[in-house]
C-alpha cells in the first residue's frame, strides 16, 4: 500500500493524502517562486518534518521516563539557496519553558532528537542548526 497519494490542484497547489488515516494537507508554491504562499510550500514541509521528527523522538524518550513535555514548541527557519534553488540551511530552536527534568534527562532528550531519521535522510549540504532552550 502506498504511504500517501498526491494530486495537482492547479495554480501551483497540491494536495497530499495519507493513505492509512485519510488526513491531508495542501502545499502552495511560495511567493518568491511564482506562488500565492497561502499554504506550506513543499520545502516548508521538509523543515517542518525535521522538527516534528525530532519532537517525536524526544516524546518517545519522555514517555519512557515519565517526563511531561507539554508546552515544548519549536521555531523553524528555512534558508534557501538560489542556484540551484534548494534548502541550504534549517534552523530549529526547541523551547521548553518549564522543564521538569534532570540535567541528564535533558541531555538524553537532546540526543534523542539528534537521532531523527529525517535528519539523517537530508542531503549533507543542508546545514542543520538545532538548539535547545531548556
Amino acid at each position: 500500500m502506498a504511504t500517501a497519494t498526491g494530486k495537482y490542484l492547479g495554480g501551483l497547489r497540491t494536495e497530499v493524502r495519507h493513505s492509512s488515516s485519510g488526513q491531508s494537507f495542501i502545499t502552495d508554491a511560495p511567493v518568491d517562486n511564482n506562488g500565492k504562499g497561502e499554504a506550506f510550500s513543499p520545502t516548508d514541509t521538509v523543515c517542518a518534518a525535521l522538527s516534528s521528527c525530532m519532537m517525536t523522538l524526544m516524546g518517545i524518550y519522555a514517555e519512557r521516563e515519565n517526563i511531561n513535555l507539554e508546552g515544548m514548541h519549536s521555531t523553524i527557519t528555512k534558508h534557501m539557496a538560489a542556484n540551484p534553488r534548494r534548502i541550504s540551511k534549517i534552523e530549529i530552536d526547541f523551547v521548553w519553558p518549564n522543564p521538569e527534568a534532570t540535567d541528564h534527562q535533558k541531555e538524553m532528550l537532546r540526543r534523542a532528537a539528534l537521532t531523527c531519521p529525517v535528519s539523517f535522510s537530508l542531503h549533507p549540504d543542508i546545514e542543520q542548526v538545532i538548539t535547545f532552550s531548556f
